[in-house]
């Protein structure tokens, strides 16, 4: 073996040279992978950890999730509920369909039925017991008519002779009324209304054949307070649910305003001074009969709708021995011995539909079937029949809520037959006290 090195230690070779840079670099290279090994195995130390960490995580968010399915589980097993097949379950068949369940408490039937929009004279809901509801109100009606009069004799039934008056008369009615109900009990109310009318009309007449083409016109007007009423109803049923509500009511109607008997009537004698005719120098403002207006009203909730109806019948106490206040005239040949008034039928239905919250819509009809008047004169015991009148009104409501007391209604009446007001519009604004 040759041995390369001198004892003073220098390089005799390059190829040694070359080795011990070799072996310098492997050394160095030895040492970067050590550190390089070190670092990675670090790094992997460090997110091992992470991983278990996080393994613990899952496990707790998995525990929590475990805890909050057994919990609505027991809620849903509490309602009556079935519960829902678990993740991952194969459904083997179809099941058999069920009957729906109800879920939760079914909420209580209303004691009373919701309100709508009022377009008759009677409210559908009965006021609760112990509060008091102030309603004003007004009233305008209006209507037109023509009224023909023959003064004279025929000779053959196309052949008059004699006069024909015909006359047009608009009239004019302004009612406000005052109306305090009072809750008894739970299914008993009392209402007293006291109004006051104002009323004018205005006459043309032209009387053919007299020569003249000249219209003559007269305006009559009257004011004062209307016949006081008094009302009591009473809610027959509990009602609810399918159940309709059974409402019977009592009307009694006083002769508090003036009356057609006390107004002065005048003789106006015509243009041909062949006939007179009996002018009121005033317009009364009541009807000068007491009267006892027994009804039923039926009310069947359909929500959002509710539907109504109802039956009435007027009877009025006849008057004996009346004296008309007709000036130019003998007082014993204008006294009536007695004077009976028909009796009065009538009956209404309809339709109420809630909107919203806050308003409601009312659609109807009324009718009343006014019998005949029989009066019997003092003098010679003759009688005096009159005709039988229908009266009958489509009529539109709206009733809108403006606060937790106070509530707006207004209804709109048409005159469907002709003895009929062509239109009638009431205002109401209900109070809660």
């Amino acid at each position: 073996m040759v041995c390369l090195f001198r004892p003073t230690g220098r390089l005799r070779s390059p190829v040694a040279g070359l080795l011990l840079v070799a072996s310098a670099n492997g050394a160095l290279a030895a040492e970067e992978a050590a550190s390089g090994m070190e670092g990675v195995q670090q790094q992997l130390d460090v997110q091992t950890r992470q991983i278990e960490l996080m393994k613990r995580e899952l496990q707790r968010q998995e525990s929590a999730l475990a805890e909050l399915r057994r919990q609505l589980d027991l809620n849903r097993r509490g309602r009556g509920d079935t519960p829902p097949p678990a993740a991952g379950a194969v459904a083997q068949a179809a099941p058999a369909p069920e009957s729906p369940r109800p879920v939760g408490q079914a909420p209580a039937a209303p004691e009373r039925p919701p309100e709508v929009a009022p377009i008759f004279e009677q409210p559908g809901v009965l006021t609760a017991p112990g509060k008091w509801i102030v309603e004003p109100s007004l009233q305008y009606s209006y209507s037109s008519s023509d009224r023909i009069a023959l003064v004279g004799y025929t000779v053959i039934p196309a052949i008059l002779i004699g006069l024909i008056d015909v006359r047009n008369v608009k009239s004019n009615s302004l009612t406000a009324t005052l109306a305090v109900r009072r809750g008894i009990t739970n299914r008993f109310e009392l209402e007293a209304r006291v109004p006051y009318v104002y009323r004018f009309d205005n006459t043309r007449s032209r009387e053919i054949f007299t020569g003249t083409a000249t219209d003559s016109s007269f305006d009559q007007d009257g004011r004062g307070i209307g016949d006081v009423e008094l009302i009591g109803r009473y809610q027959l049923n509990d009602g609810g649910g399918d159940s309709p509500y059974y409402i019977a009511s009592m009307r009694v109607k006083t002769r508090t305003g003036k009356d057609p008997y006390e107004v002065r009537t005048s003789y106006v004698v015509d243009g041909a001074a062949t006939s007179r005719v009996a002018l009121q120098q005033e317009l009364p403002t009541g009807s000068g009969f007491y009267s006892f207006t027994p009804g039923l009203t039926v009310l069947i909730p359909s929500d959002p709708a509710v539907f109504f109806g109802g039956v009435s019948y007027q009877f009025s106490v006849a008057r004996n021995n009346v004296q008309p206040n007709i000036a130019d005239a003998n007082p014993e040949l204008s006294k009536y011995k007695e004077i009976r008034p028909g009796g009065v039928f009538g009956f209404n239905f309809g339709m109420g539909l809630a909107l919203n919250e806050r308003s409601s819509f009312s659609i109807g009809y009324d009718h009343l079937s006014v019998g005949k008047t029989e009066a019997t004169f003092a003098v010679n015991g003759s009688k005096a029949t009159g005709v039988r009148v229908q009266l009958g009104s489509l009529l539109l409501g709206y009733s809108y809520k403006l606060n937790s007391k106070q509530t707006l209604n207004l209804s709109l009446g048409v005159g469907v037959t002709r003895d009929t007001p062509d239109m009638q519009l009431t205002l109401r604004m209900p109070l809660s006290l």
